[in-house]
């Protein structure tokens, strides 16, 4: 039987913060108990379990990161989870003006159980990546999916392949020269852990094995690494394929962000 509690304690101890290794322009900034990052498509701030601050002290550190990103006239995140503390954050995020967005499921699992061999749907083929052509195809194909601007997601990924390529494998699956899906996997060096993100598939992909394919082919790089877990943020749509995967639910995360039109 997994112990649910082991693995949330693992994730907390070795999964806040940020990478130690940042692209360039991205700078890191401690304030107080937070993490604070500048420089990326929007601001982040990373937060221990329990930030020890009550009431107004609370109040002025989370006022303090707002005004920090006003100044630049940069929205920022401000990363939540289920589980934190004090259990008031949330009202005190949105009383300052942090609006939240969708909650996703905290899941982790094995990587040496999830190494399968990857399987594809006729006439599609997965490949690693590196070159910006093809982090520029790779944001087409989410804006599409999402039906909103990725422009930023090109340079985010090809700043990330830059700085440390060792820390980031992105991954696409690809049908007659399209790309059809997109996945990249981010290790943690010095932790137990990498990270799943992406994952999107055009509508006409889905339902086709695509996704589970690209979570095979990431947990077998992350395997041949020596990883031990595999993290994942995961929307409503993919939480139950990961969970038949193998995955363990321990948490939930809720970005709360604030912008300066006020729109996230």
């Amino acid at each position: 039987m997994t112990d649910i509690e082991s693995l949330l304690a693992a994730y907390d101890e070795q999964m806040r913060g940020a990478p130690p290794n940042p692209p360039a322009g991205v700078g890191y900034e401690q304030d107080g108990p937070l993490l604070r990052i500048t420089g990326q498509y929007r601001g982040f701030v990373s937060a221990p379990r329990d930030l020890t601050l009550r009431g107004a002290e609370l109040d002025r550190l989370i006022a303090r990161q707002r005004d920090h990103f006003a100044a630049r006239g940069e929205a920022v995140e401000w990363k939540t989870r289920g589980h934190d503390r004090p259990a008031d954050l949330p009202d005190r995020l949105r009383a300052a003006g942090f609006v939240p967005e969708e909650r996703e499921t905290v899941l982790i699992g094995l990587a040496g159980e999830l190494a399968t061999e990857p399987v594809s749907p006729a006439g599609v083929t997965l490949r690693q990546v590196t070159a910006y052509e093809d982090m520029r195809r790779i944001a087409a194909m989410e804006a599409e999916v999402w039906g909103e601007d990725r422009e930023w997601l090109a340079d985010d990924l090809a700043g990330r392949v830059a700085a440390a390529p060792e820390e980031i494998a992105v991954l696409v699956a690809e049908a007659g020269g399209e790309v059809v899906c997109a996945a990249w996997l981010v290790f943690r060096p010095g932790t137990d852990f990498a990270s799943l993100w992406g994952g999107s598939t055009l509508a006409a992909w889905r339902g086709r094995g695509i996704y589970r394919a690209l979570v095979a082919a990431r947990a077998r790089l992350a395997a041949a690494r020596g990883v031990r877990f595999l993290q994942v943020d995961a929307s409503d749509d993919s939480a139950p394929i990961l969970r038949r995967l193998g995955f363990h639910a321990v948490t939930t995360t809720t970005p709360y962000v604030w912008s300066p039109s006020g729109r996230t």
